[in-house]
């Protein structure tokens, strides 16, 4: 037995998550501008929260940082050591581990960071916690997310209204996209809290077959598809729905996935 509530939530998000190598590949720009964001140096004891295929471990890697990888998904990390490999940085620590129970000592790290993975930890305030725990006093902290106004935001969203909620009911990944949610997160336990944006782009030959993408490889999206086989109505209005909002941000091939930057100094 787990004393964890959230059990089989992260169970169900390892799951989904396993199919996401295909369109991790999309995430490697947004990684080197976060590693760049976070001002990683060499010798620099770098964690990557929620690490997947290893994009951000092996540009901090490659950036001269000594790095540790620490995913859910086994599945992902196998992929991870691959490119690791291929890139020829073989030295990475690659953990499987949970966010909110990181299987370190407290202050081992420089800096901590994590692209799109801790938002989806179900408990902000003990994700946050355990990221804080294990960073060193004057380390930074640097991230990416998805504010809710824009297109991953309001896919969460939109996403949110047609999967089963689960109990107990977890915290939605798209407000760490909020900078004043982030702020209030973080509170007095960081200093020089700064922001920026980027943009990730997508390529896709049209909103149908970014759609499918997303449901093949996206963990939400494989989910809530499987969630809906019994119900090819419901599923056939959900997918009008999200190929109306896809449609907002698809231009010249592309569509556009704008996303917020976080860094802040440990108190």
């Amino acid at each position: 037995m787990t004393s964890d509530p959230f059990a089989d939530f992260k169970a169900k998000q390892r799951e989904g998550w396993k199919l996401f190598a295909p369109i991790a590949t999309m995430t490697t720009p947004p990684a080197a501008k976060l590693v760049r964001f976070a001002e990683v140096r060499p010798g620099q004891r770098t964690l990557d929260v929620g690490c997947g295929t290893g994009v951000v471990s092996i540009t901090a890697r490659r950036a001269g940082a000594v790095v540790t990888g620490l995913d859910l998904t086994p599945e992902l990390l196998a992929v991870a050591r691959e490119n690791a490999k291929i890139a020829g940085v073989d030295d990475i620590v690659w953990k499987e581990g949970d966010a909110e129970a990181l299987p370190f000592r407290d202050s081992e790290f420089d800096v901590v960071l994590s692209q799109f993975a801790h938002i989806f930890a179900p408990r902000p305030d003990v994700a946050v916690k355990e990221m804080l725990r294990v960073l060193k006093p004057g380390g930074r902290i640097a991230f990416n997310t998805w504010p809710p106004e824009l297109m991953i935001g309001r896919t969460f969203a939109l996403v949110g209204r047609y999967l089963p909620a689960p109990d107990p009911k977890p915290a939605p990944p798209h407000l760490w996209g909020d900078a004043n949610v982030v702020a209030e997160r973080l509170g007095p336990a960081v200093r020089d809290l700064t922001f920026d944006r980027g943009t990730m782009l997508f390529p896709a030959l049209s909103p149908q077959h970014y759609r499918n993408m997303m449901e093949q490889s996206g963990g939400q999206m494989v989910r809530l598809v499987q969630a809906l086989r019994g119900d090819p109505a419901r599923l056939a209005e959900f997918r009008r729905e999200y190929e109306a909002l896809v449609t907002q941000y698809f231009d010249g091939n592309v569509v556009h996935q704008d996303f917020l930057m976080t860094r802040a100094i440990k108190v």
